[in-house]
């Protein structure tokens, strides 16, 4: 749940879009260390290099990509294209622009497959509203103190000793995945704060070493996790979607 290449690809393909980074940033920092390769594009029959997607978004006219995080039951802002929302669903992310959808899957430990579907003819929806960077701050906070309790009644720690020390350093700046450089210093510690909290999650719903959760125990905690999901998956979909303000006057 903490790697989010789709997170990744709308904010820095924005800022390409948007004339606020150069295409080799852009396409560098989506690459990482990874390779990655698209399907599905318009015009093309075979799988291309991400840096020909990015080329044809400018060329499609494209101007903003949007970070969409679908669960079962809420694809709200997927367009409604045969198809798209079982795959976005079962990736639980996908890159959502006005002419094309990217929806990723990882091939390997060090390779990123991502499909295309076209959006031509689909009527443009509304993005799913998103609180602020402020506001989902606040509710991150609310959330890791109910959680807290939760995880301490698990015992998660005795089956996952890097628990305390994720949930101690929330105060402390934390390292988030590289976004540009105009990027919002607030949406950056966000989504810093809510990375460190997915591995939490990803944790938390394992099940305990040797099968010790039982059904009934399972159930019991993922429904006291939830808020903690939703406040995660809200707070990343705001920090990775932030963009710049323009200056007055321009």
């Amino acid at each position: 749940m903490h790697e989010f290449p789709a997170g990744r690809l709308a904010a820095w393909a924005t800022a390409w879009l948007a004339g606020r980074c150069s295409y080799d940033e852009a396409l560098d920092a989506v690459l990482g260390d990874t390779a990655h390769r698209v399907t599905g594009l318009p015009g093309s029959d075979e799988a291309v290099p991400l840096g020909s997607a990015l080329s044809a978004l400018r060329g499609l006219g494209e101007r903003r990509l949007r970070l969409v995080l679908p669960v079962p039951g809420d694809v709200r802002g997927l367009p409604a294209v045969p198809g798209l929302a079982a795959a976005a669903v079962e990736a639980g992310q996908v890159a959502v622009g006005e002419r094309l959808a990217l929806v990723p899957e990882e091939a390997g430990p060090e390779a990123v497959q991502w499909t295309a579907f076209p959006l031509d003819g689909v009527a443009s929806l509304p993005p799913a509203a998103e609180g602020t960077l402020r506001a989902v701050s606040g509710e991150l906070d609310l959330a890791v103190a109910d959680a807290a309790r939760t995880l301490a009644g698990l015992g998660l720690a005795r089956w996952h000793p890097e628990v305390p020390a994720l949930l101690a350093g929330l105060a402390k700046p934390a390292a988030g995945p590289h976004l540009p450089a105009d990027h919002d210093p607030l949406a950056v510690s966000v989504l810093g704060r809510a990375s460190r909290l997915a591995k939490v999650l990803d944790l938390a719903m394992a099940d305990a070493p040797g099968g010790a959760v039982t059904h009934r125990q399972a159930a019991a905690r993922d429904v006291a996790l939830r808020p903690l999901a939703d406040a995660v998956r809200s707070a990343v979909g705001a920090a990775f979607n932030a963009v710049p303000r323009e200056p007055l006057g321009r």
